[in-house]
């Protein structure tokens, strides 16, 4: 058996869910389901935890007593469609994270610091103030696509040299991005009208406010088709993670899962963007913990981070829609005050595993 043979059956092996991986994966999937039990009970129209217990086995034609007046609105038009977004998105957002950190080699990369979502969000935000509506519906989705992939392929393109990606270039041209997406988006916003302009915003802060069902109807194939394929491809990313002379060797076509992952990245993060602006740090944060807990292996890494994700962005959104009576915050804000520290740590840490960076 080669060298490259022998580690490459390990990582194999490693993606089974066993031991800790089923532990972390069930508790995750419990935790999420009573944080949403939760959230459909929490906000400024209280909901009894048997009323919300009761509305939903309503649906499943189930005889209850009726709920106090505006419950079954509350909680069927208003916050069930907002928390089913948030799950999508931030299974969406940390799949798209991990994805990322995989095909860069580096935990460091993720939509948001990287400059991917304001992208995407320019390029919803063009579509917005210019009125465009050749796709119907699928127009701001559509134009988000195309400026998150113009930018995870601008990122790729720089950051990489001989074979690798430098940490360095590759916050760098995050910042570059980032600054020239605040500057597409500042000249968006001087020209468009007031409603052009109050949705720019919007994007810029992220929020699952004003949550619609054909929203969620929309979300819902891309994100889930789109975690299927990055589910397939996970085996070739832990031989990718080998280098790729020896993904190479060992069978694995470097630029067409390259491509394909990218494609999946770009599609991920816009369809979540187009709909809730940007939310930062999710695809930073929960990857890079999940990691942590289970190790490299990227089947059970994917599930894990998947769930992390949307039940950060769960929780989030209910911390926004709480913390202040009569308000809802941006859940953008909310996630950066997590995951800012969390990135200022993650970069202290790396530069010193690494000897500085000089």
């Amino acid at each position: 058996m080669s060298g490259a043979q022998a580690p490459a059956r390990t990582r194999l092996s490693g993606h089974r869910l066993t031991g800790r991986r089923l532990a972390l994966i069930g508790g995750l999937a419990i935790a999420l389901v009573l944080a949403i039990f939760i959230s459909l009970g929490l906000g400024q129209f209280p909901i009894a935890p048997h009323e919300v217990w009761n509305l939903i086995i309503a649906k499943f034609g189930v005889s209850v007593p009726p709920a106090a007046p505006g419950a079954e609105a509350a909680l069927w038009t208003v916050r069930m469609p907002r928390l089913l977004l948030g799950v999508l998105v931030g299974a969406a957002l940390a799949g798209s994270g991990l994805l990322l950190q995989a095909i860069f080699g580096n935990p460091l990369a993720d939509a948001g610091v990287i400059g991917i979502s304001s992208g995407a969000a320019l390029g919803a935000a063009l579509a917005i103030v210019t009125g465009m509506a050749a796709l119907g519906n699928w127009t701001v989705p559509a134009l988000a696509f195309v400026g998150g992939l113009i930018s995870v392929f601008a990122v790729y393109m720089v950051s990489r040299s001989g074979g690798k990606t430098e940490v360095v270039t590759l916050i760098l041209t995050g910042i570059a991005i980032n600054a020239i997406c605040a500057a597409g988006l500042g000249f968006l916003t001087f020209l468009g009208n007031t409603s052009s302009r109050e949705q720019i915003v919007f994007w810029q802060l992220g929020s699952l406010n004003g949550a619609l069902w054909k929203q969620v109807a929309t979300v819902f194939p891309v994100v889930v088709i789109g975690l299927i394929v990055a589910y397939l491809v996970a085996p070739k990313l832990d031989l990718f993670a080998l280098g790729e002379k020896s993904a190479r060797h060992l069978g694995v076509n470097v630029e067409a899962l390259r491509i394909t992952v990218i494609l999946l990245v770009a599609v991920l993060v816009s369809v979540a963007v187009a709909f809730t602006g940007i939310i930062g740090f999710v695809g930073l944060v929960i990857p890079h913990l999940m990691r942590m807990i289970i190790g490299p292996a990227h089947r059970p890494l994917l599930l894990a981070s998947v769930l992390g994700g949307a039940l950060l962005v769960v929780l989030a959104d209910l911390f926004a829609r709480t913390a202040i009576a009569n308000a809802d915050l941006p859940i953008g804000m909310v996630t950066s005050l997590v995951g800012g520290p969390f990135f200022f740590w993650l970069l202290i840490r790396t530069r010193k595993s690494q000897g500085g960076w000089a």
